[in-house]
């Protein structure tokens, strides 16, 4: 697959749709190449499984109560001194 050649200003202010595509880019300055830019495809799905992951932590440790954030908060005191 070739690069396309872009100009610097235009791939800056076309970035959002660089990122988007799946072709690779070649960066020129004045005529010459300064850099690629070769977006990565991202599965997009696992992306939202991550994030949904991530917010029930968020949610269980919202619903935590003032006495087990200390205990946690004491315990990440304790394993954080222990490693020095």
């Amino acid at each position: 697959m070739t690069a396309t050649k872009v100009g610097i200003r235009a791939f800056r202010a076309g970035l959002a749709d660089f990122v988007d595509s799946d072709a690779p880019v070649a960066v020129t300055r004045h005529g010459q190449t300064v850099g690629y830019f070769i977006p990565v495809t991202q599965d997009r799905a696992a992306d939202a499984v991550a994030l949904r992951a991530a917010g029930e932590k968020l949610d269980a440790l919202l619903e935590l109560t003032e006495g087990e954030v200390e205990e946690m908060v004491t315990d990440f005191k304790r394993l954080r001194k222990a490693k020095r």
